[in-house]
């Protein structure tokens, strides 16, 4: 069973590689060892936004008031809300599974393992490849607390399938997952704790603007323990203690249930990746030049197994150079603009660079920031509610990063990741005709 590319991983790199080499006529086999779809369809990326979206339409009933709407008896029903998800994911499963079946690629279901760089094992079967394309994603994180051995955490994966709405709820990160689900369980009315070890949530984002975030959620009756290390779990009756050090101060968090969201590390071991003796970083990630290329000619790895952005994404655009480099076309993977969005209510979006990455590299740079009342169509869409959006702007007048916080950030950060990718000035950006009334003006206003 030869073919000319073998695909480990089915998720968004794995299938979107599938689908672009199967419709240059190349002969595919995509191997996945459960849905295809990866962490992002079947348990990440899509369900978390299906269940945020329920969470911030109670929220919105819940205050119609304000746009002069009644509605009277507002009530969520959880196990309806879960359903809803699961149907969401299988109705996506389907079609990407239709998708590659247009394409003529051959999925197989099961563990891969590697022999060499032109064979892959799964079960009794043996396949042969030309070409070898490693997207096996990444998994959770679990550190090493004291006790987390004796202790019923959730990972994101079961929080995504409760049915039953806890009390309360601590969860151990304050990064982007850790934050959703924190907006999540807020809305719904449990009680949230978050501890996150460095001075602020959302580390890699905007700090200013996720300070602003954070403040709006702690108004909410989200409590945050910042810059606070835990040191140790314990499950009684009571509930999961959570004992914790801040500063020279212990203490201790009792909650219902308890959330891990530490980070994600990309999956190595386990299926002979060791055999085709790829170069790597300090921390294990695969090296590849930019058009997806590990140290082995014959061999690419895109998404999270290369550590740079385990985004969505991001593998999607990787996917995509690797099979043009597998085809002969010229292409090459930028990172310049790659933007991160946070799904809570309201949104935090970012792309390119920070300020603090910024002063990291001594980039000089200008900063404008203004409200985001600048905008008619988001003043006219969020009644009492304000946000802002930043702009970076460097010596040669190009922009350079962008941040939004506000309803809809995920939607129109799209227009300045076009901008910051093609390397635009203030005044070419400035020139955009952008539709009105719409939240992306916001961005012209600025300039």
């Amino acid at each position: 069973m030869k073919y000319q590319v073998i695909i480990v991983g089915g998720g968004p790199a794995g299938y979107t590689a599938a689908e672009a080499a199967g419709k240059a006529g190349l002969s595919v086999l995509l191997i996945e060892k459960s849905n295809v779809g990866g962490v992002c369809l079947n348990e990440g990326c899509i369900p978390t936004k299906t269940l945020l979206y329920s969470a911030k339409i109670y929220d919105n009933a819940k205050h119609a008031s304000k746009y002069a709407v009644a509605a009277s008896e507002v009530a969520y029903d959880l196990p309806k809300i879960i359903a809803r998800k699961n149907k969401v994911v299988r109705k996506l499963v389907l079609g990407i599974k239709a998708k590659l079946n247009t394409c003529q690629v051959v999925t197989v279901v099961g563990e891969a393992f590697i022999v060499d760089k032109n064979t892959v094992c799964v079960g009794n079967d043996t396949y042969q490849c030309d070409k070898l394309l490693l997207c096996t994603g990444s998994e959770t994180f679990i550190p090493p607390i004291a006790g987390v051995a004796d202790v019923p955490y959730w990972t994101h994966r079961d929080a995504l399938d409760a049915k039953d709405l806890p009390t309360s709820i601590t969860i151990i990160g304050g990064g982007v997952i850790g934050m959703e689900f924190a907006s999540y369980f807020c809305s719904l009315g449990s009680k949230v704790s978050v501890v996150e070890m460095t001075d602020e949530i959302l580390g890699g984002m905007d700090k200013e603007l996720a300070a602003l975030l954070r403040v709006e959620y702690t108004k909410r009756g989200i409590q945050f323990l910042l810059h606070t290390q835990v040191t140790a779990l314990k499950h009684t009756n009571e509930g999961i203690v959570v004992t914790y050090k801040q500063g020279d101060e212990t203490g201790t968090l009792i909650s219902e249930k308890l959330l891990m969201s530490v980070g994600r590390r990309p999956v190595t071991k386990g299926y002979g990746l060791e055999k085709l003796g790829l170069a790597t970083s300090e921390r294990g990630n695969i090296i590849v030049n930019n058009q997806m290329q590990t140290s082995v000619e014959e061999v690419y790895a895109c998404g999270d197994l290369t550590g740079f952005s385990l985004l969505a994404h991001t593998a999607v655009r990787e996917a995509e150079v690797a099979i043009h480099a597998v085809l002969g076309k010229a292409d090459a993977m930028s990172y310049r603009a790659i933007p991160g969005v946070v799904y809570t209510n309201p949104e935090f979006a970012g792309v390119g660079q920070t300020e603090e990455s910024l002063l990291a590299k001594g980039i000089t740079y200008q900063t404008i920031t203004i409200p985001m009342a600048y905008s008619g169509r988001f003043v006219a869409e969020n009644e009492g509610v304000n946000g802002y959006c930043k702009l970076l702007i460097d010596a040669d007048r190009r922009i350079v990063g962008a941040h939004v916080l506000g309803n809809p950030a995920s939607e129109i950060i799209s227009i300045a990741t076009m901008a910051i990718e093609m390397q635009m000035t203030a005044s070419e950006f400035k020139k955009i005709v952008i539709p009105h009334p719409t939240v992306g003006e916001i961005f012209r206003e600025a300039l």
